[in-house]
């Protein structure tokens, strides 16, 4: 199983292995990165798991919220200000482009930013220096810009939303993280994680996920995605007994009748019904990987290499892939 940093980047799924693959190759460069994605995918994780691998890891990793950052407030916080530059500016402060000086500025939710903030923020990516309000000498920059967003830049464009000069400024490499439910075979390993933290914390043992629970998992939309998938996890240890968590264990929002609703009115990808007829095939003959391949009519060599592709262990038993019986 695969481990980046951060917990939402658990699992060997071909969606999030080739997402890592890519961010792999584009950390060590200093080129501008926008990382795209739904909510709770974990886009600012990516971000900080790039800043991680780069030249840039010693130095500062700053994050801007520009959708919690009023208008009025922005330039100030952004750009910083000399003693004196307006009311109330008692003493020199600098501002975040500053406080990210050789390290990564990541711009989280960077669309929210106003046309008016959007061209100064151009400017500043352009001349690399930055000058405080009411200062007369403007500062070298040497800051890397990760621009975050869960909006469609182009789209935004197209609106005339978002300016056409920074979005192609900014999109030099587009990352996009995917949804939890493009990438089911990451459930198992992200569940019994999240489980086992919530079980450190609230000083419990960490309960078995059942199988029909975990099928649920697997065929739900999860439209919070990996967040809402810690939250559900960790409602279910409190909810579970005797060390099993069942299907009415997760929270009444994912098992309600809408939820449920939702949930069968989604078609199964070509993979997901493949995964999960190999796992039906497995427990069937008992985890046998001999008989199942004969079963599926492929050969043994290549049931392994769907296991791993789609993340399916080894063993009911194993969470970590291990099998005596693996081919070398």
């Amino acid at each position: 199983m695969a481990i980046a940093t951060g917990e939402l980047f658990i699992g060997n799924s071909v969606p999030l292995q080739t997402l890592l693959r890519d961010a792999a190759r584009v950390a060590p460069t200093e080129a501008t990165v926008v990382i795209t994605g739904e909510s709770g995918t974990g886009k600012s994780l990516l971000a900080r798991w790039i800043h991680e691998r780069s030249h840039r890891a010693n130095g500062p990793f700053v994050v801007i919220d520009c959708g919690a950052l009023p208008e009025a407030l922005l330039e100030a916080e952004l750009f910083g200000f000399e003693r004196g530059a307006f009311t109330g500016a008692t003493a020199a402060k600098a501002g975040r482009f500053e406080a990210a000086q050789h390290g990564t500025l990541v711009l989280d939710e960077v669309a929210a930013l106003s046309l008016t903030a959007q061209a100064k923020l151009l400017r500043v990516i352009e001349e690399r220096r930055v000058m405080r309000l009411g200062g007369q000498r403007a500062l070298p920059l040497n800051v890397r810009f990760i621009a975050v967003t869960n909006t469609d830049l182009a789209t935004a464009v197209a609106r005339q939303a978002f300016r056409a000069d920074l979005f192609h400024r900014l999109n030099v490499v587009q990352l996009e993280v995917p949804a939890l439910r493009t990438r089911p075979a990451d459930i198992q390993p992200l569940a019994q994680h999240f489980l086992a933290q919530a079980a450190h914390r609230h000083r419990l043992s960490p309960p078995r996920l059942a199988a029909e629970t975990l099928s649920f998992l697997e065929h739900y939309d999860f439209p919070g995605n990996v967040r809402e998938l810690r939250h559900a996890m960790e409602h279910a240890l409190i909810a579970a007994s005797e060390g099993l968590v069942c299907r009415e264990h997760l929270p009444p929002r994912m098992t309600s009748v809408a939820a449920l609703m939702q949930h069968r009115t989604r078609k199964p990808t070509l993979a997901e019904l493949e995964a999960t007829y190999i796992r039906e095939i497995l427990q069937h003959v008992g985890w046998r990987k001999a008989e199942a391949a004969r079963i599926l009519g492929i050969s043994r060599k290549n049931l392994y290499e769907k296991l791993r592709a789609y993340g399916i262990p080894y063993h009911p038993s194993d969470g970590l892939g291990n099998d005596p019986d693996t081919p070398a």
